[in-house]
């Protein structure tokens, strides 16, 4: 199984990138942030209580699942499809406490590493904040993928509701994870992809490129 890590700071692109890549490519497509933002979800919706838990009772607690299918992408959090609920802004900005957790972050971890072995594809792009350093820092292909704040501001803008604080949410949330993982610098062996003067398709192409070459 090929395996693509892709990393990267709040609006550089790296799910939408991603999915399109591995609709591309043939592969599997794993956000990771999904996770995060549906546990978040099951302790905003006193679902869960995470407060003082080990990875292992997180994990036998914590009802969760996927789809790895790029063109028919869903999230199941205790069996409510939050595919859409996981984007909402009071779930965006409490994910980052949850995420900064210890104990959260290695199940998290664990969870990731299942979820890719379990599949039968002949490869799978995952990415997130720290995939390429920690989930699979042995992944054929690792990618950091990044572009200038005003174009991550830019692009995130688009996607969320009108009236939310696009620079305080974004600007925020990096700084709290970058406290955590470092997401903006690439460690050795990571091919950084900066997108800044790419367009959607050119970034695309580029992710393709890199991979095949790396196969």
């Amino acid at each position: 199984m090929h395996i693509v890590a892709i990393d990267g700071p709040a609006g550089s692109g790296k799910s939408s990138v991603s999915k399109a890549a591995a609709k591309k490519l043939g592969f599997g497509y794993l956000d990771t942030g999904a996770a995060y933002r549906a546990l978040t979800w099951a302790v905003l919706e006193n679902k869960m209580d995470i407060n003082g838990l080990l990875a292992a009772e997180i994990a036998q607690k914590f009802e969760y699942s996927i789809s790895l299918d790029p063109e028919n992408y869903w999230v199941k959090s205790f069996g409510v499809d939050v595919t859409e609920a996981i984007r909402l802004p009071v779930v965006a900005e409490a994910v980052s406490q949850v995420a900064k957790d210890a104990e959260v972050r290695l199940y998290m971890k664990e969870l990731t590493r299942t979820l890719v072995s379990g599949s039968s594809l002949p490869g799978v792009v995952v990415e997130g904040r720290d995939i390429t350093t920690v989930i699979f820092p042995d992944a054929q292909t690792r990618i950091l993928l990044t572009a200038s704040e005003e174009v991550r501001l830019s692009r995130r803008s688009a996607e969320l509701p009108a009236g939310v604080s696009i620079t305080e949410m974004v600007t925020k949330r990096d700084q709290t994870d970058s406290k955590v993982v470092d997401f903006m610098t690439p460690s050795a062996g990571v091919t950084l992809l900066d997108s800044t003067e790419l367009s959607f398709d050119e970034t695309v192409d580029a992710v393709i490129h890199l991979v095949r070459d790396l196969s």
